[in-house]
């Protein structure tokens, strides 16, 4: 599958719904955060993938908002297996020169993963292979009304007036302010919804969903969605003849 890949026309950014651990565990008849745990060599080899490709951005979703209404010991779990993943794979971003970063509240965060976060972004801050955006207390409409906040407030100084609000400027509010929106989408688990995630930002992507389970994906999957995603003609609202 890999053989099929256009290298010359690969998306810049990939996002990924990480979904299927828990049905995946339960397959094993185990607790659900053994399916997370289980998952951490799904996120490892799909992003060394990502990285040797050449895609520039892989956005991971990986603890939403509405995640923390999941019970207290799982999410407990989680932010334990958070800490110790970001430490025990700072040499493997260090090897591959990935960059890492998050976007979402990032304050809702226990204190421990805060600092391991803060670390591992100061630690990763000059490679130049890819970044790595960890999607974290993170949810398309908190991004969007983050960004209402902010420009609201700008327009009550004076330092910002309505009639001047444009698509531009909400985007530089956002989170991903920086980054390019992404043109691939995968979804795992064969869930067909986008689950608050990058609301604004999917505006035109492209979506692969697979029912393969988180644990279980491997790179092949990640060439078959991009080999699929290269099959698609990405019109933005013309004709074929326009483009």
């Amino acid at each position: 599958m890999k053989n099929k890949i256009k290298l010359d026309s690969l998306p810049k950014h990939i996002a990924v719904i990480m979904d299927g651990n828990g049905r995946w565990a339960k397959s094993q008849g185990a607790a659900r955060v053994f399916g997370h745990k289980n998952a951490i060599k799904a996120v490892r080899d799909t992003t060394e993938g990502c990285a040797e490709l050449g895609i520039e951005y892989l956005t991971l979703y990986a603890f939403s908002t509405e995640n923390w209404n999941r019970p207290k010991l799982e999410v407990n779990a989680l932010m334990q297996l958070l800490v110790a993943t970001i430490n025990k794979e700072i040499k493997t971003l260090m090897d591959n020169d990935i960059k890492l970063t998050a976007i979402g509240d990032i304050a809702s965060l226990p204190d421990s993963c805060q600092r391991e976060l803060a670390q591992a972004m100061e630690t990763t801050s000059n490679n130049k292979r890819m970044t790595l955006v960890l999607a974290l207390s993170y949810s398309g409409k908190w991004d969007i009304t983050n960004a209402m906040k902010q420009i609201a407030a700008k327009c009550e100084t004076g330092a910002l007036k309505a009639e001047n609000i444009t698509s531009e400027v909400v985007e530089n509010h956002l989170s991903t302010s920086g980054i390019p929106d992404p043109e691939l989408l995968i979804r795992t688990s064969g869930e067909q919804r986008i689950s608050n995630f990058l609301l604004w930002q999917m505006a035109y992507t492209e979506f692969f969903i697979t029912d393969t389970l988180w644990p279980d994906f491997r790179r092949e999957h990640l060439y078959e969605a991009i080999v699929s995603y290269q099959t698609r003609e990405r019109r933005f609202g013309k004709t074929s003849e326009q483009i």
